[in-house]
């Protein structure tokens, strides 16, 4: 789970606003979809959007931190599903987000140090736009990401169901073989299971990033029993729920229908999620399986790319280029570290060897924080 949450490896450069049908410039210097970005000024306290009211398609927020804390910027639909976020914004820089949203009433939200429910206000999207699915490309490029989703929630649920079984009959050792193993589809498609409010922390949460009132259950509850204690005789409720999460969450992707922002943005919150938890160690901090989640989030923007790529390959030539030199360079620089079939725990890496990771994941933002305005043309 992202720091709250996944990373940000990479964050939204400073890329041109795009154009949408609907308003114009504001006083205060920020623009509404139609003029370009929405100005979004965040600090330790405040959360000042631009505005407020803007028309439907595609909008882009360029959010500035301004603040003493790391923040998220989010746009939320009712119930808290995720419409787009940008995480990682550290004091002083300015990232953007770009989402498709359709008429309706939403809230943004800022979230200094990353936790809690935010800063929030209202944001309401009136009109009509075609969506971005309307282009035939862009439709297959959804479509094939939608069959790569259903693939991992399968294996997900399968290796999610024999890891719950090792708890439940007390083979810690098994148990632990099979922890890693489970995570690796979850960190694959995370940003899909993102969408769906409360359920990604549940299953995914870490003990000091949890809202007030949330109870830590999950993935990393039980690996905080396996690898401190050994002792999971009071752990059967816990994996029972992880798995009933498991299946809802599973059910929601598979029948969610992506924008291509989705993917884009999707491709981006992966590496952020290695820059922001598996460099430090944080994510796995028992286990130290952090390298079984980082080249599954790799392996994930891959993939999403991947779908993306007759889009890009039309419209970006160059940018492709960019892109398959900085997942080689990544893939090159994680291979060092594989053990067997597996990968070597997060504290058997030097400082050395993590700068060298950082490196590369960090060549490889700048050209994926571009795909989103790609995509959203």
């Amino acid at each position: 789970m992202r720091t709250t949450r996944f990373v940000a490896l990479a964050a939204a450069g400073a890329l041109a606003g795009i154009g949408l049908a609907g308003c114009g410039a504001k006083d205060d210097g920020s623009k509404d979809a139609a003029g370009g970005a929405i100005a979004v000024k965040a600090t330790d306290t405040a959360c000042e959007v631009g505005s407020t009211t803007v028309g439907a398609g595609t909008v882009v927020f360029n959010v500035t931190n301004s603040g003493a804390k790391v923040t998220e910027f989010y746009v939320y639909a009712a119930g808290d599903r995720v419409m787009g976020e940008v995480e990682n914004v550290v004091p002083g820089i300015s990232r953007e987000l770009h989402v498709e949203l359709p008429a309706g009433t939403y809230e943004t939200a800022c979230k200094p140090g990353m936790i809690g429910k935010g800063i929030r206000g209202a944001l309401t999207v009136s009109g009509s736009s075609a969506p971005l699915t309307d282009n035939a490309a862009l439709a297959a490029a959804t479509d094939s990401y939608q069959r790569y989703v259903q693939s991992q929630t399968g294996a997900l649920l399968d290796k999610t169901t024999e890891f719950v079984t090792a708890v439940k009959t007390g083979d810690v050792a098994g148990a632990k073989a099979l922890f890693p193993v489970a995570r690796t589809y979850w960190e694959r498609i995370e940003p899909v299971a993102e969408i769906f409010g409360d359920l990604d922390p549940k299953i995914d949460g870490r003990e000091e990033v949890l809202e007030e009132g949330m109870e830590f259950t999950g993935f990393h509850r039980l690996e905080k029993d396996l690898w401190t204690t050994g002792d999971i005789s009071k752990d059967g409720p816990i994996a029972d729920r992880l798995l009933s999460d498991v299946k809802e969450i599973v059910a929601k992707a598979n029948a969610e229908r992506l924008s291509p922002l989705n993917l884009a943005n999707g491709a981006k919150e992966l590496l952020d999620e290695v820059a922001t938890g598996k460099i430090t160690g944080e994510e796995d901090r028992y286990s130290h399986t952090d390298l079984w989640d980082f080249n599954a989030n790799v392996e994930g923007s891959k993939a999403a790319i991947a779908a993306l790529r007759p889009v890009l390959t039309e419209r970006a030539p160059e940018l492709v280029t960019s892109l398959d030199s900085g997942f080689a360079t990544v893939d090159t620089t994680l291979g060092k570290h594989r053990a067997g079939d597996g990968w070597k725990l997060h504290t058997e890496l030097s400082q050395a060897d993590l700068k060298d990771l950082s490196d590369a994941i960090n060549a490889l933002a700048e050209p994926i924080s571009k795909v989103a305005a790609v995509v959203a043309k």
